[in-house]
């Protein structure tokens, strides 16, 4: 009788994480490609709510968006500080730079509610 002998490969890919810099020091800012709105959620229309929002955003290397976090947040209870973190998600960039070479960069952005 032959044994049958199967070996099963494991391949484990480490994803460093960047260094995210801050816009000082040589740092060339990001710049926006795509803006998205944020969104008035229904209930923060209905409560008249108007202000502003502002988040952190991590702009990757390759001009996506990575972390984002309120700051100053306008509206925990009817949702104006989550469309800012969601539209902040959606936006692109044209990288950052260090020496010539694109960076992770933090970088503020405003959401203001105003309705009309």
């Amino acid at each position: 009788m032959r044994a049958l002998i199967c070996v099963v490969a494991f391949s484990v890919v480490a994803v460093a994480q960047e260094t995210v810099y801050q816009p000082k020091d040589g740092v060339v800012l990001p710049r926006v490609v795509r803006e998205v709105k944020a969104a008035y959620t229904q209930e923060a229309r209905d409560a008249h709510l108007e202000g502003t929002v502002f988040v952190r955003a991590v702009v990757k290397s390759d001009g996506t968006v990575g972390d984002v976090s309120v700051e100053r947040s306008l509206d925990p209870t009817y949702g104006l500080d989550q469309a800012a973190v969601d539209a902040t998600k959606a936006w692109l960039f044209k990288p950052g730079t260090k020496d010539g070479k694109p960076v992770a960069v933090s970088v503020g952005i405003e959401h203001t509610f105003k309705l009309k």
